[in-house]
């Protein structure tokens, strides 16, 4: 059961709230007014609740109070039984507001695909993942940008590159990060037979060139000849770029037409992979302290399986099925990932009840 929220600590909210509003009445300096500016948006909306939240308290105090007389005891008990639900929905509302926000919610996202067991099913199945990604950004209104693409013989993709940015990007796409299954007869299998393939997603936050410092020391840039997505420019002028990150051996490759664009590609998908394995490690220290289970950016294990047969999506995190196979590949993923959302808050919800 939630823990209902403490007075105290609504009034402590509304009272920072109204700090910061005065503040940015009497005038602050220009990097004051910015983050002032971010936190009093932010922080508004979860005042209007916490307000209604009150509002309704009080209500049901009087329906209640008002019940006791024998004139007004039905009209008020009904009264009271509404505002009680209306309460209950609020709080959990105000449950959720009230977790800590992840910095990285906004930012955009490196979107990596690459083919694991199966071959060249296993190729096939990360250019369905892709066009759905791609659909699905499309549905909610994100840009894309295309930074490198391996293709397999069979016109499969043994590994994609993607960068999306918009609103929220990453707070709607964390989830997807981890080995993803298929099950289907291949069209080269004469038996019949269904064949297990597997490609890993990972999602990662952009970062910016103030999260990370790279010195010129810790990286060398090679050129060489672009091959680009799908096989464009072959052989055509040495301007794709690979940068290696020496203490860590991260090694990333833009292949696009312009090699000054491909070095900038580069070390912004060098800077967030260095990024991601600092939160990745920030986030596997809290989950052994606090247990949290979900968005630990641990892909060593098979998330969701996308069976053909019989038409499924299962997401093994969440234990949720969803019998539309054909409208989720076409992008259609919101229902799954409002899904993963709530899972994860209830989780954080329990975890600080429990502290």
């Amino acid at each position: 059961m939630v823990r209902i929220i403490s007075n105290e600590r609504l009034q402590r909210i509304l009272s920072h709230f109204e700090f910061i509003e005065a503040r940015l009445n009497e005038g602050v300096n220009q990097s004051d007014l910015v983050s002032l500016s971010k936190e009093y948006a932010e922080l508004k909306p979860v005042c209007e609740l916490i307000e209604k939240f009150r509002k309704i308290t009080n209500e049901l105090s009087e329906a209640r109070e008002l019940a006791n007389d024998p004139e007004f005891k039905n009209i008020a008990t009904d009264e009271a039984s509404k505002l009680k639900s209306s309460l209950d929905t609020l709080e959990k509302e105000l449950h959720v507001a009230l977790l800590p926000r992840d910095d990285n919610d906004r930012r955009p996202v490196l979107l990596e695909l690459r083919a694991g067991t199966g071959g060249d099913e296993a190729a096939l199945f990360v250019s369905d993942l892709l066009r759905m990604y791609e659909r699905y950004a499309e549905i909610s209104g994100w840009k894309r940008d295309l930074i490198s693409q391996t293709n397999s013989q069979l016109g499969g993709i043994k590994e994609v590159v993607l960068s999306i940015s918009g609103e929220n990007v990453f707070s709607r796409l964390k989830f997807e990060s981890g080995v993803h299954r298929v099950q289907r007869v291949p069209e080269t299998e004469s038996g019949g037979r269904v064949h297990t393939s597997a490609a890993t997603v990972a999602v990662l936050p952009t970062a910016e060139e103030v999260d990370v410092d790279i010195p010129t020391s810790d990286i060398r840039v090679d050129t060489m000849r672009a091959s680009g997505a799908g096989g464009q420019h072959v052989n055509t002028t040495d301007s794709a770029v690979r940068i290696t990150h020496l203490p860590t051996g991260i090694v990333v490759i833009s292949s696009e037409k312009s090699q000054h664009q491909n070095r900038a590609k580069a070390m912004e998908v060098l800077r967030t992979r260095l990024y991601d394995l600092n939160r990745c490690s920030l986030e596997t220290e809290r989950a052994d302290s606090r247990r949290k289970q979900v968005g630990t950016g641990d892909r060593s294990e098979r998330i969701r399986t996308y069976n053909f047969p019989q038409g499924r999506i299962t997401d093994h995190r969440i234990n949720y099925t969803i019998y539309k196979l054909e409208q989720f590949l076409g992008g259609e993923l919101d229902e799954m990932i409002n899904k993963l959302i709530a899972d994860d808050q209830a989780k954080q919800i329990a975890e600080f009840d429990d502290c």
